[in-house]
């Protein structure tokens, strides 16, 4: 396993913020606070990154719509079907006796991928939707 150069720095906070983040990095399980820090740091690199156009993402859009409107099955299908390249793998889940739960992983450009979600969470009869944008690994070390 190759070894992480590791670069060292000093942050400057209240002391109030910094105990707030010991009690979270305790509570979370990081080893200190470093990797707590790191982490979120990275976290926030992921959102920046989903948002620079061509860059390549990853992530869900996760759906909750109801099965008996009228067209909204054939709907979702169809655009689902027109951005094939995007999508990884979907899952159809029944939550209840009118409503389900599509979750479709999606890979792809950040303007693409956002499109995508775009088009499927403001389809007539979609009750809810949401992109959660990760990482596709390439640009963190660990």
């Amino acid at each position: 396993m190759k070894k992480t150069a590791l670069s060292r720095f000093s942050v400057s906070m209240p002391q109030e913020l910094a105990r707030q983040l010991d009690g979270m990095a305790a509570a979370k399980g990081y080893a200190n606070r470093s990797q707590a820090v790191a982490d979120m740091v990275r976290a926030q690199l992921v959102e920046e990154h989903a948002h620079a156009g061509g860059q390549e993402i990853a992530g869900t859009i996760t759906l909750v719509y109801d099965h008996h409107r009228r067209n909204i099955q054939a709907l979702l299908t169809d655009i689902q079907h027109d951005h094939q390249d995007l999508i990884l793998s979907a899952l159809h889940v029944h939550l209840d006796h009118h409503n389900c739960m599509e979750v479709l992983a999606v890979r792809g450009g950040a303007d693409s991928v956002r499109q995508l979600a775009d088009r499927l969470v403001t389809a007539k009869g979609v009750k809810h939707g949401k992109l959660t944008v990760t990482t596709t690994g390439k640009e963190f070390a660990r």
